[in-house]
């Protein structure tokens, strides 16, 4: 189900991020109510609460960029190859995942979007400063806890990548600048909203019927990413109880079959604790207009170029993202997670054009399917209805086994928690709970997820694992991650703007 509607509602598109000094944002209408006015009723409140869910889907293409925030993080790992033509193709991605990223080469549209998120929970949380007409005391504390996680999510976007960021927890007047904290007082403001949104209460620990919602299961996912990302030992424990309480629902489970959580068909399937919605039937996404309602243009992105519309049940693509040859050769043969990741494109004798760093690989999670546009009413390519997986049960488990170890825990029920994601994907032999098995299941579990370059970091093992590919064709990376490249460059476009206030990463 995709409950979350994709129309942008009213004059929320109207967006002053952190670094925008337009005066022309300052209009009245004549004719028109303001928006204190506009927003003091329950119908219109809830139009605002939906707009800012809106930006989820604005990644992968808008502001004039593709940046799908769950792959910009993966082409920085070791999984997946960046793709395309040449090295000029998406150059800012290629730079990336080279550590070369410059202030004016380095994906931009993430630090919008992301901004875009918050402004937008800020305009729910202070519509909620004056009365509601028709609001009961639940319908407040909902709407405040969605705004919180979603401010949270948003914010987590702009935390992993560029750091030391601006923040602000109410809309910005003019000249619309934000004092630039520094990561580590980001990750605090984080933490009190999440903790804030579980205090109230009030978040369904699952949305039956209102799937796409932010749920008390998905604050307890975003808590445990940022506090384990962060290596905040001192939240260890309640990260590790939130984990428990999703683990010992009823309403979540992990799905029998591994092939089938990234179909139509597992969307929202009792693995499912977080999506990003995209839907097809009647979608008017088109190039003239990227924040229109419908699908996403990731499939099209990353699937092979020029392959012959629905061969093999398959649509072609641009060819980015290719998988690596050494990834499909990590998965012992017999794991269901192996072909059910990687599509074996060599393997069909299918002639396409291959493209720069095509090893014959391609991402089966989010690639073109055959019928995957079905019902769309614009650009065929834009309008996929793939929905993101964010969170995902086997994580919690996973969680918990890496936050049991850590808090020394019970070693069984790690031991437990790491063993129930391998049967489950076929393999038989058990494996002891070590921090090595259980970084190793994540990866396998999780490719094309955008998780496996952030659990590099936080575990100190990027300097040593992301290095230079010595590939025999030339392709990949000359250059090794080293800790001044945790944060991307921040846009030289927003250090114009900041009239002096931003101060650029060193990267």
């Amino acid at each position: 189900m995709k409950s979350i509607s994709k129309y942008i509602v009213m004059g929320a598109a109207l967006i002053a991020t952190a670094s925008c000094g337009d005066d022309f944002l300052n209009v009245t209408s004549p004719t028109q109510p303001s928006a204190g006015e506009y927003f003091s009723t329950k119908a219109h409140q809830e139009e605002a609460v939906i707009a800012a869910y809106d930006p989820l889907q604005w990644t992968d293409w808008a502001m004039n960029e593709y940046n799908p925030y769950i792959l910009m993080s993966d082409i920085m790992a070791d999984d997946l190859w960046v793709g395309g033509s040449d090295k000029n193709d998406n150059q800012n991605w290629h730079l990336m995942a080279d550590y070369s990223a410059t202030p004016t080469q380095v994906i931009a549209g993430l630090w919008t979007d992301g901004f875009s998120g918050i402004k937008r929970c800020n305009d729910v949380l202070e519509n909620m400063e004056k009365e509601i007409e028709g609001a009961t005391a639940d319908d407040l504390k909902s709407w405040e806890a969605q705004a919180r996680v979603l401010r949270a999510f948003y914010t987590n976007w702009l935390w992993k990548f560029y750091g030391n960021i601006p923040y602000f927890d109410r809309n910005l007047t003019s000249p619309y600048l934000a004092e630039q904290m520094p990561a580590d007082k980001v990750y605090e403001a984080m933490v009190a909203d999440i903790e804030k949104a579980i205090s109230l209460n009030i978040l369904p620990m699952r949305p039956v019927g209102n799937e796409g919602r932010v749920s008390l299961a998905m604050a307890y996912m975003l808590y445990a990413e940022v506090v384990m990302y962060q290596n905040d030992t001192e939240r260890y424990p309640t990260a590790l109880k939130y984990m428990k309480a999703i683990i010992d629902s009823p309403l979540y489970s992990l799905a029998p079959d591994y092939t089938t959580i990234f179909k139509e068909e597992g969307e929202w399937s009792s693995e499912s604790i977080f999506e990003i919605n995209y839907i097809s039937e009647n979608a008017v996404r088109d190039w003239g207009a990227p924040l229109a309602a419908g699908g996403t243009v990731l499939p099209t992105l990353i699937s092979p170029n020029n392959w012959p519309s629905g061969e093999a049940g398959h649509n072609g693509g641009w060819g980015f993202c290719p998988v690596r040859a050494t990834t499909y050769e990590m998965f012992s043969p017999d794991d269901a997670r192996r072909d059910a990741t990687c599509w074996n494109v060599a393997a069909t004798g299918v002639e396409y054009n291959k493209r720069y760093q095509d090893e014959g690989f391609f991402l089966e999670k989010y690639v073109a399917q055959a019928d995957g546009n079905a019902g769309q009413k614009a650009s065929g390519e834009l309008n996929y209805n793939n929905n993101w997986r964010i969170y995902r049960y086997s994580e919690a488990l996973l969680n918990a086994a890496e936050l049991i170890l850590a808090t020394g825990g019970n070693a069984g029920d790690a031991k437990q928690y790491l063993n129930d994601v391998r049967h489950r994907a076929g393999l038989t032999v058990e494996l002891p709970a070590t921090l090595d098995n259980i970084l190793q299941e994540r990866r396998l579990e999780f490719v094309g997820e955008g998780k496996r370059y952030w659990d590099l970091i936080r575990t100190g093992r990027a300097a040593s694992v992301l290095t230079p590919d010595n590939h025999p064709q030339g392709w990949g990376r000359t250059k090794a991650w080293t800790e001044n490249k945790k944060h991307l460059p921040i846009p030289q476009s927003e250090i114009d703007k900041s009239l002096g206030t931003l101060t650029q990463n060193p990267y």
